[in-house]
């Protein structure tokens, strides 16, 4: 009815519904096969149109909300900024909304697995009571959301902490099944299986506080050691591939890609520009804490205006063209031979 009712060509619907009803399984335990039972909802396990199809059902549940709401698979995130007490109520009312759906869709949501966070930095907090579907949804400090961990206190110390621990467990893995292995080998598992770990939404946690950033390196020197033997490789540094990356998502917001409009649009021109600056600088803002200060848009800001003008003198480019212009400056700045 969803798809039907989405405009999709009469043959597609008949197609799909030919394709989702009338299924039967059964099972397997020690060569002893179930009987055959009817499928009455849900889509093939593993198929190719499974995810699509989940998508096209779930694609409505945010008709009726005012709040914020973000889906990706099966996660959803509802969220809203509280300045007064309306806000809260709205919030509450959009919540009890997501409910009801669940109900007219048949959806069995866990309020047990969902978690409420306040993002806030006041030391006093009012306690959040917030409940799905008659069950009260608990109350944590943190949530992890996309892989990402998000702090209440907007900390990115948890997280840091959660990567290096995973890096390190892929890497003790990798060690042990390679260690008679040559160094192109060893060399390409930890660009493969141990490195995506170490970076992964880099843009958005990379640290500024030098502990946390040593943390990192020391699994890098570690693979150093395991691969060359020696501490210093001719690599590049993590350092300086959480700053292309930085830098790349905020060219991707300055160009107006669409998942970055919004935050491309709150950039602003400088009040006036020296004979130094290039043309596309940006203007900096002035922030208290150290939190916002270095984080991912007002920190790469900074770097964003340090860049060679020719660096940015033939925007828009491709993102690829822009990254290699990016890392061949950003290695002679860490090198200390800036042009």
């Amino acid at each position: 009815m969803k798809i039907a009712n989405s405009g999709m060509d009469a043959r597609v619907v008949v197609w799909i519904r030919e394709f989702l009803l009338g299924r039967m399984q059964r099972v397997r335990v020690r060569g002893e096969l179930s009987e055959e039972v009817r499928v009455t909802s849900g889509v093939p396990q593993g198929s190719v149109l499974g995810p699509l199809l989940f998508l096209a059902y779930v694609n409505d549940i945010g008709r009726n909300i005012k709040s914020t709401i973000r889906l990706f698979a099966h996660e959803c995130l509802i969220y809203r900024k509280i300045t007064k007490d309306a806000d809260m109520i709205n919030l509450h009312a959009d919540v009890d909304r997501l409910g009801e759906w669940a109900v007219v869709n048949a959806m069995k949501i866990n309020p047990s697995e969902s978690k409420a966070v306040c993002f806030t930095r006041d030391r006093v907090k009012d306690p959040l009571n917030y409940s799905l579907m008659g069950m009260l949804i608990p109350e944590a400090n943190s949530c992890k959301y996309l892989g990402i961990i998000l702090h209440s206190n907007l900390s990115r110390a948890d997280h840091v902490n959660y990567m290096v621990k995973k890096a390190w467990k892929a890497l003790h893995f990798t060690m042990r099944i390679l260690r008679k292995g040559n160094s192109n080998t060893k060399s390409l598992a930890y660009v493969s299986l141990v490195r995506p770990n170490l970076e992964y939404g880099a843009a958005c946690w990379d640290p500024y506080r030098e502990g946390k950033i040593n943390a990192l390196d020391r699994v890098q020197k570690k693979v150093a050691k395991f691969v060359h033997h020696k501490i210093s490789p001719n690599w590049e540094s993590l350092a300086s591939r959480r700053k292309v990356s930085r830098l790349c998502a905020l060219y991707k917001a300055y160009c107006g890609e669409r998942a970055w409009k919004d935050k491309g649009d709150s950039f602003k021109r400088p009040h006036y520009l020296s004979r130094v600056d290039h043309v596309r600088k940006i203007r900096t803002r002035r922030q208290r804490t150290d939190i916002v200060k270095y984080s991912f848009v007002n920190r790469t800001i900074g770097d964003w205006n340090q860049l060679p003008a020719e660096v940015l003198k033939t925007l828009p480019c491709n993102p690829t063209t822009f990254r290699k212009r990016l890392r061949k400056v950003i290695t002679e700045w860490h090198q200390g031979t800036p042009k």
